[in-house]
């Protein structure tokens, strides 16, 4: 029988852990597939998928959803403050503490950097702007050193481990924000395929991101957590 050729685009978001045990599992549930598995980031892979350079892709929040787009949500996750250990008292206002100390940006040439600006806009808070990055990793590396607060996400968090130990994850000291992540494809093009690749991804993404982020931090209990419909 003839092989599918099936070309999927994964968030990078996923890269460390669940994207490997996604194609394990994806090679034993749909053994007539071959898979050409692309990484990066939610604008490319949704161009790619709009030009029909990807068949499927997980992505987070698309500005625009179209006819021919099928969309399975996966997970909802709370925008968080990431800051140097220690360095703010819970005693006094977090804002007017956070004011003290420079803001680091992420690049609003990203998806995430623009949904933070935008929310700030609508805020009126009005951060100088002294950094501005687009890689999570130099973002956190900055914070862990001491060097600012940022915006991030508990996947963002979740991904930059070596620096644990020198950062402070607390919940957003002004109104919340949270992002979505889904898995989209074409309408009607791969019949059961799309379903297929979000029960296998959905399992993943509990156990390896949302279990340990709520066992470190049950505040984001009903916050963070995997999209139960199909």
């Amino acid at each position: 029988s003839q092989m599918i050729r099936l070309r999927l685009g994964m968030i990078d978001d996923f890269d460390a852990d669940v994207t490997p045990a996604l194609m394990a599992n994806l090679s034993e549930v749909l053994t007539g597939c071959q898979f050409l598995l692309e990484s990066g980031s939610s604008y490319g892979l949704a161009a790619d998928l709009e030009a029909r350079l990807m068949d499927v892709v997980v992505v987070a929040d698309l500005d625009v959803t179209a006819d021919w787009m099928e969309v399975y949500p996966i997970l909802t996750e709370p925008f968080v403050l990431a800051i140097p250990k220690g360095v703010i008292d819970p005693a006094h206002d977090t804002m007017e503490q956070l004011l003290t100390m420079p803001y680091i940006r992420y690049s609003s040439r990203q998806m995430m950097g623009r949904q933070i600006e935008s929310h700030l806009a609508r805020l009126r808070i009005n951060l100088p702007n002294k950094f501005e990055f687009d890689s999570y990793h130099a973002i956190m590396c900055m914070v862990a050193g001491g060097a600012g607060w940022t915006i991030t996400t508990p996947l963002g968090y979740m991904r930059a481990q070596r620096f644990h130990g020198n950062v402070d994850i607390v919940p957003l000291p002004f109104k919340a924000l949270s992002r979505s992540i889904s898995l989209i494809a074409r309408r009607d093009v791969l019949d059961s395929i799309p379903r297929d690749i979000v029960s296998e991804i959905k399992p993943l993404v509990q156990n390896m991101l949302v279990d340990p982020c709520l066992k470190n931090f049950p505040w984001m209990q009903g916050k963070l957590f995997v999209q139960e419909a199909l």
